[in-house]
């Protein structure tokens, strides 16, 4: 009778790696709410106190929640991640993030467009751009971005 083998480094079993991408996911989606904050903070403080149009205001705040996000996600959500330079990890999570973009800055200025509600609120079209772009931009960040190392 052969004895079970105690391989200590065993890839961990199904459960174990199901679990640690459900902990990804949440801190993932932790630091969008942060980001949302960011975003939503800068689109009110450019258009409502600096006089930017919402489109503006929009592009603007996007660069600056994105900065936000990346940060908290290499330091929390993927910490143990490969550690690439930070300006070039910056820059590629900025460049596969584009899609994302496309669907948050999308889907924000169709209902700032056609949606006075969200016009006068923009926080709705922030919120729903950010709901829109979310799964592509864990999925990208994840596989591409802060690849395991």
């Amino acid at each position: 009778m052969t004895e079970p083998s105690d391989d200590t480094d065993a890839a961990p079993p199904r459960a174990e790696a199901l679990k640690a991408l459900i902990g990804q996911i949440m801190r993932f989606g932790v630091v969008g709410v942060i980001g949302f904050v960011v975003d939503t903070a800068t689109v009110y403080g450019l258009h409502f106190s600096a006089g930017a149009d919402l489109y503006t205001a929009g592009a603007l705040a996007y660069v600056v929640a994105a900065t936000t996000t990346w940060a908290l996600n290499r330091a929390w959500t993927f910490r143990t991640a490969s550690r690439e330079r930070p300006a070039r990890q910056w820059a590629l999570f900025l460049a596969v993030q584009l899609i994302g973009f496309a669907l948050n800055r999308g889907t924000y200025a169709a209902l700032v467009t056609f949606l006075p509600l969200a016009a006068a609120h923009p926080v709705i079209a922030v919120a729903a751009g950010s709901i829109a772009g979310m799964g592509v931009n864990f999925i990208t960040a994840r596989a591409i971005v802060f690849r395991a190392k």
